[in-house]
């Protein structure tokens, strides 16, 4: 769904007739019943807004989804999945939260996994980089519980090292490797119906990969890092599904120009 969503619904200032996510989602195989309850569950969740028009519904983005998925579409186009440019530097992140806050550490550590960061030991966290994890600790609640800082590795500490203690690197090449397994053949997902469905299929397996990917410096990596073949690959048959895409997906989505906040434009 947040493949669908970036790709037509950013940026556009439209919401999409429910109808027509439903015949869409058809071509990957999801049914008409689990798109109605996953529409339903996102805005209630105050990522998607419901409009009526006659008998249609029809569902926009919020500005809470508008950024999730512009985050997402920076993780794809701008960031990239090779680290080339890192400065040396590290944020790291340490917390220390009483026995019972159990959920608050579960959902603090599951956003420090999701802004790149992998634990170096216990209750301390880092990222290649600087990053804004002040924000997620703020976003939480937990400001007074977590402390945030930039810097260096010293001797005789070595980035590589850090690299691979706080990071499972065999897990990160093998989630690329398994991309590439599927994606690089002559003709991919032969049995799907169109390009539209192998687009929003490619679009949802490369995003999952870049969200879960850590964003390491190419330097401490292998040479043949399979992120970077990946990426090509990526970039090539979005290239090659675009257009026939669109295409077929103005066939079949009726949408509805509406304002920020949601009302009918």
């Amino acid at each position: 769904m947040l493949s669908f969503l970036g790709l037509y619904l950013l940026g556009r200032g439209t919401a999409v007739y429910s109808g027509s996510v439903i015949e869409v989602f058809a071509r990957v195989g999801v049914s008409e019943e689990a798109v109605r309850s996953t529409l339903s569950r996102m805005a209630r969740r105050g990522l998607l807004t419901r409009t009526r028009e006659g008998r249609r519904v029809y569902f926009g983005l919020t500005p809470h989804a508008t950024g999730v998925l512009e985050d997402g579409r920076r993780r794809i186009w701008d960031t990239g999945a090779v680290n080339r440019d890192w400065d040396g530097t590290w944020t790291l992140v340490g917390f220390s939260l009483p026995d019972g806050r159990w959920r608050d550490r579960h959902d603090l550590r599951s956003q420090l996994v999701w802004a790149g960061f992998g634990m170096l030991q216990h209750g301390l966290w880092i990222a290649p980089g600087v990053n804004d994890a002040a924000a997620i600790a703020e976003r939480l609640g937990l400001t007074e519980h977590v402390t945030v800082f930039t810097a260096q590795h010293a001797k005789p500490t070595e980035s590589a090292d850090l690299v691979h203690r706080a990071f499972d690197t065999a897990e990160i090449a093998a989630r690329y490797h398994a991309f590439l397994r599927r994606w690089d053949v002559p003709d991919p997902l032969a049995d799907a119906p169109d390009d539209l469905a192998r687009q929003l299929l490619l679009h949802t397996d490369w995003l999952e990969l870049v969200r879960r990917d850590p964003h390491l410096p190419a330097e401490h990596l292998d040479r043949d890092w399979p992120a970077i073949r990946a990426e090509a690959l990526f970039r090539g048959l979005d290239a090659r599904f675009r257009e026939p895409a669109a295409r077929l997906a103005a066939e079949v989505m009726a949408v509805l120009d509406v304002r920020p906040d949601g009302t009918p434009g």
